[in-house]
């Protein structure tokens, strides 16, 4: 017999006949705690959430998940999901909850004519770019090849495409997705049409997406890209050129901004390791010849203490600072919407990058202005297509004894810097302890629409494990 978490805050005492009804209606192992599988199941990036789900269903396909889904609501079980795994804030595992682990369902099938991808839930971004890339194609995705696709889709997604494309969720034809009442259905613009519209950026809130199709566009296999490092010293030049390269580059050029202590990266001289540094993320998707003349510019600035801006695979630049985000680390997260990168801004910026805890921390700031602005703020969910950036305090520690002086720098850079904010924030940075308010911030005026949505696709607030929307009464 196996305790399950209820939605009502309460526990269930499943049966070995209930057990047994589960597994004949679905392939997929299922796991308690003490099973073997269900501890890697459990385990996610973000070393801070360590939580225990009081089952675990290991999804093989969408039949797998639409047993699941009406074993728990007719149970009244609290369900939690897990893509990739990747959400700062833990979201993929809630304690005592039906866990439904995705990360067994990575098919990924690419139409090359028609320029699309079919990709099931449980990839990551590296998995759905090695297909592509087979075809010199890409999806817009984001930075870290070992994130979710579902997650990073369901609460917009940006990465070193979006400038050119928009958001990820603006580049999705259609979601295949069980809602509450344990439907499959496609939702997309001429099926479940407002459904779509949600699902662009409304977070986990509708159901269990199990494929995602996306467009997709001719890039690589090689692209001109990588990072460029100066001494901290010229660290106020160097965010006044990433200000001026993203105000005047085309959209092909992704420029990301970076003040860190130096990893012990082989690319970086060891006299430099842990010291502090101002880097770029550089990555140009337009023509080999014209990247090159583009990026010279950059690499001909100052004296860069590193500089791997280089002719590389597409996919290896997908993969460039997976080594910056390991799993198991500790990580607290705090960031805002910009409307651009003013004086001001830059130089409380560096004064907070100077009082790092952490030889893992970093503060970054990423370009979104472009494609996703020329839309019209209520085209999807995602809202806040007004920003020109967004900026993140990314804490990052091995040791729970430096939890609180970790968090407590992250909090503190935030409450000063977010006076230069647009008053909007992005849903897949949000932490755990950020509510209501928050999430109202996310979606500014799509909010209630989300309601309302919510309120005919989950009445009962079934899907309540995320960045939650609540049903009306």
């Amino acid at each position: 017999m196996t305790t399950v978490k209820t939605i009502n805050g309460g526990e269930t005492t499943l049966s070995q006949d209930d057990l047994n009804a589960l597994g004949a209606a679905t392939r997929g192992a299922i796991m308690a705690p003490g099973d073997p599988g269900y501890d890697e199941s459990r385990t996610i990036w973000n070393g801070m959430i360590d939580r225990n789900p009081g089952l675990v269903v290991r999804c093989i396909g969408a039949a797998d998940v639409v047993a699941c889904v009406n074993f728990a609501r007719e149970r009244e079980l609290e369900m939690c999901i897990r893509g990739g795994g990747h959400n700062i804030a833990g979201l993929a595992v809630s304690d005592g909850a039906m866990m439904l682990d995705m990360t067994h369902m990575k098919g990924v099938h690419v139409n090359a004519e028609g320029r699309v991808a079919h990709c099931q839930a449980g990839c990551t971004l590296g998995d759905v770019d090695r297909d592509t890339q087979l075809h010199g194609m890409a999806a817009v995705l984001g930075f870290v090849s070992n994130t979710g696709i579902t997650g990073l889709t369901l609460g917009g997604g940006f990465g070193y495409m979006t400038r050119r494309y928009g958001w990820t969720s603006d580049n999705v034809r259609s979601f295949e997705i069980v809602t509450a009442d344990g439907k499959l259905r496609r939702a997309s613009d001429t099926e479940d049409s407002e459904l779509f519209w949600g699902l662009r950026g409304g977070g986990g809130n509708f159901g269990v997406v199990t494929e995602i199709e996306y467009d997709l566009y001719p890039v690589g296999p090689e692209i001109i890209g990588g990072a460029i490092a100066w001494p901290y010293d010229n660290a106020g030049e160097v965010l006044e050129l990433f200000r001026e390269v993203n105000e005047s580059a085309p959209p092909e050029l992704a420029c990301v901004a970076a003040i860190r202590p130096a990893p012990p990266a082989p690319w970086l001289p060891p006299e430099i390791h842990g010291k502090l540094i101002a880097a770029l993320f550089v990555c140009d998707t337009g023509p080999i010849d014209e990247a090159e003349k583009r990026v010279a510019e950059i690499k001909s600035f100052g004296n860069p203490v590193g500089d791997v801006v280089i002719r590389r695979p597409y996919v290896a630049q997908q993969s460039l600072i997976d080594a910056t985000q390991p799993n198991g680390r500790r990580y607290y997260w705090k960031s805002e919407y910009l409307p651009g990168v003013e004086q001001g801004f830059l130089s409380e910026f560096m004064k907070h990058a100077e009082g790092t805890k952490s030889p893992h921390s970093a503060m970054l700031i990423f370009p979104l202005h472009g494609a996703l602005s020329n839309l019209p703020e209520d085209h999807s969910a995602v809202g806040n297509r007004g920003t020109g950036m967004v900026f993140n305090i990314a804490a990052s520690w091995e040791d729970p004894a430096h939890d609180d002086q970790n968090i407590k720098w992250a909090r503190d850079a935030w409450s000063d810097l977010k006076t230069y904010s647009t008053g909007g924030t992005y849903i897949n940075f949000l932490t755990e302890e950020e509510g209501d308010d928050r999430i109202q911030d996310a979606y500014g005026g799509n909010y209630e629409r989300l309601i309302d949505i919510k309120t005919q696709y989950d009445p009962d607030n079934f899907f309540r494990t995320n960045k939650n929307i609540a049903p009306r009464s």
